[in-house]
């Protein structure tokens, strides 16, 4: 399993143009991919889900990828993160 963290920097937080890029950035990989926030987690690959989450800026997230895939999965998570929010 791989896990990394993120702080939510867009001023909108998670709204929906971003939350749609991310469902499918993470439907393009067969590991399981979740996000995380407080007590809160969402399957990545759902986009109500990711909604859901409520994400504001300033706050963390943290994002878990097991599977098959879940190396390349992870760096393609971050790296969509850190170009979108």
């Amino acid at each position: 399993m791989k896990e990394f963290s993120y702080v939510i920097t867009d001023r909108e937080g998670i709204h929906a143009r971003p939350a749609g890029l991310l469902v499918k950035t993470a439907n393009g990989f067969q590991s399981a991919i979740v996000i995380h926030k407080g007590a809160k987690s969402a399957d990545a690959k759902r986009i109500f889900a990711v909604m859901g989450l409520a994400a504001k800026s300033g706050e963390e997230i943290q994002v878990t990828c097991e599977g098959p895939d879940e190396e390349t999965a992870s760096i393609a998570m971050e790296n969509f993160l850190k170009e979108n929010l």
